[in-house]
């Protein structure tokens, strides 16, 4: 009799998180493809048309899908296995897509693969070729989003950052193209030192070709740590083809992993997370506001993590024990800006563990597991201020969730367990269960932080969607299912 009250309890508490998205939501017609892909590199929609690139085993496959989503054009391009893909830049009706082929150990040579979705045309071009060290990457190696290329608002730039580090000198480079023609404009090195390492953060193209590179310089190796104090400034370049300024952001019992650049009303603005014990773990929010003209730091704001972010993430009793406690592993993913100049950053918790397992008499081996938890999400207003911030309990084992702005409403989208149940200390935790079916979910914050969750749909018999590689454009959100031949599309609006 028990088993049967708690059944029926837990019915009570999960129906409360099973209302229907307010989004309008349709899907397409199901395509086949001619070969097995693998991973989505870019989808770009303009209004009329949605252009995606993926890459199979030897190949990259090309599709241009009319306003239905019914397929108007198809392509295979053969690639190298030598040849790797780096990051895409869209704008218009064009994906660009960089890889970097490596004929020989120490050559490097980037091309730029044009992807037409009016024309269904693509063409590719080399941009440059160079000589690397011995086992070193041409661009940094960060596990983020992409932060070496960067194209201006207006279209018209597009600017390449890129790390060539020898045994007797540290060499970065930042080079400059029209974007359109994809002519060199010219190529620049910047934080040349025998000495002192330069880690890159971000990258920023003006409609004026002005180039802001964003990094941490080390004051002595790479230690981010030295007699306790942070071992590094951070360094703004202003780099244009006639002049590269500096300037240093010096940090007073503070350390910050990384810094975001992001342009609010002509300002800049460089944000991120601090610490008073160590980088990688995180106090609060922080917002280097930069004077333009003066290229100087004209405000520096450091707010606490609110009290919501810790309940989200503790439950109600212990959320106010936690409160002011450093969280960890936490990483950027996104920095979103609304039409009223206010910002959203939003970051997904990522860590590494290893389990041996036991074959018994044979031995065993290490099962290495990735963890994508939980989601960290900060409103700054317009003059740089922090308005809210929230969090969501989440466990995942693979880079899942993808977000946009609607409304003055920021939607996250992700799936987790059929069921979403509140727990008795208030959290709400999303996950799936043993044995547990998934569903869509759509997580919406109002402008005043406030949270509604809903369904989009039990994915149990239906088919599964990929929120992490969609895009938004025109109040639009599109995705991809999942699968090797057969695909589908869902579209948000």
């Amino acid at each position: 009799m028990k088993k049967i009250v708690f059944c029926v309890f837990l019915f009570t508490v999960t129906i409360g998180f099973s209302q229907q998205t307010t989004l309008n939501v349709t899907e397409s017609e199901e395509f086949k493809d001619k070969v097995k892909a693998v991973n989505v590199l870019a989808i770009h929609t303009n209004n009329a048309l949605t252009g995606v690139i993926r890459e199979s085993k030897n190949d990259y496959l090309y599709d241009v899908f009319d306003k239905d989503l019914n397929k108007l054009h198809s392509a295979i391009i053969e690639s190298d296995r030598k040849e790797v893909y780096v990051g895409e830049v869209v704008f218009g009706n064009e994906i660009k897509v960089f890889t970097v082929y490596s004929p020989k150990a120490k050559e490097r040579i980037v091309y730029c693969h044009i992807f037409n979705i009016e024309s269904g045309s693509h063409t590719k071009k080399q941009l440059f070729d160079v000589t690397v060290a011995k086992k070193r990457s041409l661009f940094f190696n960060r596990n983020d989003r992409q932060t070496s290329f960067a194209l201006s608002p207006n279209g018209n730039y597009l600017a390449i950052a890129t790390d060539n580090i020898y045994k007797d000198v540290n060499d970065y480079a930042i080079r400059v193209f029209d974007a359109n023609s994809l002519e060199l404009l010219y190529t620049k090195s910047y934080q040349k030192h025998k000495e002192k390492h330069f880690k890159h953060n971000d990258i920023s193209v003006s409609d004026n070709a002005d180039i802001f590179i964003l990094g941490k310089l080390y004051k002595e190796g790479k230690r981010e740590k030295k007699k306790g104090e942070a071992n590094y400034d951070f360094i703004l370049n202003k780099v244009n083809e006639n002049s590269n300024e500096e300037l240093m952001i010096s940090l007073v019992d503070q350390h910050i992993n990384s810094l975001n650049i992001s342009t609010i009303k002509d300002q800049l603005h460089l944000i991120g997370f601090y610490s008073e014990q160590r980088a990688g773990r995180i106090k609060g929010g922080c917002n280097f506001i930069i004077d333009s003209e003066k290229f100087a730091v004209s405000s520096k704001k450091n707010y606490e993590l609110p009290i919501d972010v810790y309940e989200d993430l503790y439950g109600d009793k212990r959320g106010t024990k936690k409160e002011g406690k450093e969280l960890g592993s936490f990483y950027i993913d996104y920095i979103l800006e609304d039409s009223s100049g206010n910002t959203y950053l939003l970051a997904e918790e990522f860590y590494i563990t290893q389990t041996y397992v036991s074959n018994g008499m044979n031995g065993g081996y290490w099962q290495t597991t990735y963890h994508y938890d939980d989601i960290l999400i900060l409103k700054f207003g317009a003059s740089g201020q922090l308005d809210w911030g929230r969090s969501i309990f989440k466990r995942a084992t693979a880079p899942s969730y993808n977000v946009f702005l609607k409304n003055d409403q920021l939607h996250v989208l992700l799936n987790s367990g059929k069921n979403l149940s509140e727990k008795k200390d208030g959290r709400t935790k999303v996950s799936q269960g043993w044995f547990e079916s998934t569903s869509l979910y759509d997580i919406t914050y109002n402008a005043e932080g406030e949270v509604i969750y809903s369904k989009i749909q039990d994915n149990k018999g239906k088919t599964f969607y990929l929120p992490f590689y969609g895009t938004f454009n025109d109040d639009v959100f599109i995705m991809m299912s999942d699968g090797r031949k057969k695909r589908q599309f869902m579209v948000l609006e």
